[in-house]
């Protein structure tokens, strides 16, 4: 069942994956290793450095659907940096690569979901409130695979009466099934499976076919603020 972890002992050659630089998770680009860098501070051990990145790529990246970019490019972990923005897919591989800059190994993981809590804009975009590849880090820690989901910032959490999500790189860190108000928040439906880069061919053909709303070229059709939507619209809620 997701969520569940079960300890690992897996040899240092299988790890050489999650620790090498890929397309989009590029671990070597010089403005990740000094972002990890400034991110981990005095921390010396890598739990304390993976906790330490969760909450830099959770906060310090605003998370906006309406600004994404659906190209190959707009999913890695070097233009989330840049941008500042980002969603479930770039923010989870800012993450990995963040955590492989600091030697700790990283995979970006997938699945499927079913979100209450949009805003009825992006519902109209999604066609339905069910949302495809919402992703997520598995950092190897502790001599296991831990999950964590930097998507939410704490601001928006704020607006949307969700509790911010914490990880403390033992438990694996997923979306509350409810949100501050006990209401129906998300449902993970189907496990995608993890990878050592960001599919990006496999996720943009996916929602080519099931959410064409959200395409103009290659671009979400911009504009909006979905941070002053998720405001008001659970203010008059």
């Amino acid at each position: 069942m997701l969520g569940e972890r079960i300890a690992q002992d897996i040899g240092d050659a299988d790890l050489d994956a999650f620790l090498r630089p890929s397309q989009h998770i590029a671990s070597d680009d010089p403005g990740i290793v000094e972002y990890a860098a400034y991110a981990v501070g005095t921390a010396s051990d890598a739990l304390e450095k993976g906790i330490r990145l969760y909450y830099a790529v959770r906060d310090d990246v605003i998370y906006d659907p309406y600004a994404l970019e659906l190209t190959g490019w707009g999913l890695s972990a070097s233009r989330c940096l840049h941008r500042k923005v980002g969603f479930c897919i770039s923010k989870a591989a800012l993450l990995a690569a963040a955590a492989r800059a600091v030697n700790i190994p990283a995979r970006v993981g997938y699945a499927d979901v079913r979100n209450h809590l949009a805003t009825k804009r992006l519902l109209v975009l999604m066609g339905g409130d069910t949302f495809c590849y919402h992703s997520y880090t598995e950092m190897y820690l502790e001599r296991r695979w831990v999950k964590s989901t930097p998507a939410f910032n704490r601001a928006l959490c704020e607006r949307f009466r969700v509790k911010p999500l914490e990880f403390d790189g033992k438990k694996d860190s997923l979306f509350h099934p409810f949100d501050a108000d006990d209401r129906r928040h998300m449902e993970y439906l189907r496990d995608r499976g993890s990878f050592a880069d960001v599919p990006a061919d496999l996720i943009l053909s996916t929602f080519r076919e099931l959410y064409p709303n959200m395409f103009s070229g290659v671009k979400v059709v911009q504009g909006g603020d979905f941070n002053a939507e998720a405001e008001r619209e659970n203010r008059s809620a």
